[in-house]
């Protein structure tokens, strides 16, 4: 629980304003419940990608970050076609893949989620629309909503080169049809490896939903992901840890 209590502090926009200390913890959860839910960042209607990758058949693997973790994985685990989201690390080196380290912003890791998808039930390209549309604002490079440094950066793991090359072509076509208004500053990566999460970060979205940070910044992304894509949206998450115990 150490780990969740000090990702609460630095990730509430009350505590980065420094109102823990004036106002408490009770007040701080009051002054949540007070405000309308809503994420710090609105979804952006897109145009699916023009360049997309190839039917396949079997399952792939995506690696995105972009801001907190806890959004991404839930965002995911509700998209049909996805068998598994998972909290983690990618960027860094694997002795230095653990919350408490990572979170200081020098291990080169950022928060990330690894899917595992049907290419034949959703492609590459439509994960990457859900990336850039709901899950998270591509214009902001290490900071997403009250999350600020490295760890958070907006940043696409490719897994191949096509990968590389179907993320490259959309970025170019977002920007130019200028959806966002602004540049999108997302980053390409290739050849990092993902490392797990610890436990207790895993489905923290769908077993705390009433969590104020949750409440406050990732269920919005839910329902956006609903009313935006009701075509690639599954009521009932991919659980993580429903998975390895079964």
């Amino acid at each position: 629980m150490n780990g969740i209590k000090t990702k609460a502090a630095r990730r509430s926009p009350f505590f980065a304003r420094g109102a823990l200390a004036a106002l408490g913890f009770a007040a701080v959860a009051a002054a949540f419940w007070q405000t309308p839910a809503r994420s710090a960042e609105d979804a952006v209607v897109i145009p699916p990608p023009a360049l997309d990758e190839k039917a396949a058949s079997g399952t792939e693997k995506a690696v995105f970050a972009g801001g907190c973790f806890w959004g991404m994985q839930g965002v995911f685990q509700h998209v049909k076609g996805v068998s598994k989201a998972v909290s983690g690390y990618t960027g860094g080196s694997a002795e230095n893949a653990v919350y408490e380290v990572v979170g200081t912003g020098r291990t080169g890791h950022a928060e990330s989620v690894e899917i595992t998808y049907d290419p034949s039930k959703v492609t590459y390209g439509q994960l990457l629309q859900v990336y850039f549309s709901v899950a998270h604002n591509p214009t902001e490079l290490n900071y997403q909503g009250p999350d600020q440094g490295t760890q958070y950066r907006s940043t696409i793991f490719a897994e191949n080169a096509e990968q590389k090359k179907v993320a490259e072509s959309y970025i170019a076509q977002l920007d130019k049809a200028k959806v966002f208004g602004k540049p999108i500053v997302t980053t390409l990566e290739t050849g990092k490896t993902f490392y797990p999460a610890e436990e207790y970060h895993q489905d923290f979205l769908t077993l705390n939903p009433t969590y104020p940070y949750i409440v406050y910044n990732d269920l919005p992304k839910i329902e956006n992901l609903k009313a935006l894509f009701p075509q690639l949206y599954s009521e009932k998450p991919v659980l993580v840890l429903a998975s390895s115990k079964s």
